[in-house]
C-alpha cells in the first residue's frame, strides 16, 4: 500500500475495463491520478467516484492519437504536482470488426494508431522529465496476443507486438537512468473488449482477479509480466514451434469470433 501512497500517476485508456479499475484501485492505495480517455462524461463520472472516496483525480478527455493533448495533460500535473511519478499506457482498442479483419489500411491504421501510436505519445511526453530527475516508471498494458499472430487479428497483433518491442527497447535505453519499465502481456479479461464473441476465450479472467497481478508486477518493478499463467506458458511454448506446426495449431483457432 505504501508503494502508492502520493504516488503521481497519469493513466490512458482510463473510462473503462482495466483502466478503470485500476483508476478506482490505485486511488484507494493513496495515489494522484491524472485520467485520459476520449469519453468525458465517464472519465467524470469515474473522477467523482474517486474523490467521493477520499481520492484525488484530474480528467483529460482526449484521444492518446492526438500529441499535444497528451503532452498538455502530462504539463498540467506537472505543473500541479511537480512530478509524474507513473505513466500507464493503457489505451487501446481490438478492431474486432469486418473492417480490421478485411485489412483495410484505414482501418488497420486506426488500431496501431491508437494502441502503439498513443503509447508513444504517452512515452514522450513523460520521460524526459523522468530522466532529469533520474526515477520514474513506464508501464506498458500490452497482450499476449503481441507474442505471435492469431487469426483475424492481424492489426492487434501487430499493434500489441510493437508495443512490446517498443518498451523493452525504451527499457534498454533508460534501464541505467533510473527509470523502470514494466510490460504486463494479460490474455483473455472480462471487459467491454473481450465482450459479444460467441466462441469461448480460454482461460478467461475476471477483471477483479486480474487487478492485483496488474498491481503486484508494477509495484515489484517487474520488467514482464504475463498471466494467467496457463495461457502464458501456452504462449511462450509456441512461440518456439516450427512455422509449420504453428500455421496448423494456430489456423484453428477462433477467439475473436
Amino acid at each position: 500500500m505504501d508503494y502508492w501512497k502520493e504516488k503521481i500517476v497519469l493513466l490512458t485508456g482510463a473510462s473503462s475495463g482495466i483502466g478503470e479499475a485500476l483508476a478506482r484501485e490505485i486511488s484507494r492505495r493513496g495515489a494522484i491520478l491524472g485520467l485520459i480517455a476520449r469519453r468525458e462524461g465517464k472519465l467524470k463520472e469515474i473522477s467523482k467516484a474517486i474523490e467521493e472516496d477520499g481520492g484525488q483525480a484530474i480528467c483529460f478527455p482526449c484521444d492518446v492519437t492526438e500529441k499535444d493533448s497528451v503532452f498538455a495533460a502530462a504539463d498540467r500535473m506537472r505543473k500541479d504536482f511537480g512530478k509524474i511519478d507513473l505513466m500507464i499506457a493503457n489505451a487501446g482498442i481490438g478492431g474486432n470488426n469486418n473492417e480490421t479483419r478485411k485489412l483495410d489500411p484505414d482501418a488497420v491504421a486506426k488500431v496501431i494508431n491508437i494502441n502503439l501510436l498513443g503509447a508513444v505519445n504517452s512515452v514522450s511526453a513523460v520521460l524526459p522529465d523522468m530522466l532529469t530527475r533520474g526515477e520514474g516508471q513506464l508501464v506498458a498494458v500490452s497482450s499476449l496476443a503481441g507474442i505471435r499472430g492469431l487469426p483475424k487479428s492481424a492489426a492487434y497483433c501487430a499493434s500489441k507486438s510493437g508495443m512490446t518491442a517498443f518498451f523493452e527497447s525504451v527499457r534498454l535505453d533508460v534501464q541505467q537512468k533510473g527509470v523502470a519499465v514494466t510490460i504486463i502481456q494479460p490474455g483473455f479479461i472480462k471487459t467491454p473488449l473481450t465482450s459479444g464473441r460467441e466462441n469461448k476465450m480460454p482461460f478467461i479472467m475476471e477483471l477483479e482477479d486480474s487487478v492485483p497481478l496488474f498491481l503486484k508486477a508494477i509495484e515489484r518493478k517487474k520488467k514482464f509480466a504475463s498471466f494467467p499463467w496457463q495461457l502464458a506458458t501456452i504462449v511462450r511454448a509456441a512461440k518456439i514451434f516450427p512455422a509449420w506446426l504453428y500455421d496448423q495449431i494456430g489456423g484453428e483457432v477462433k477467439y475473436r469470433e
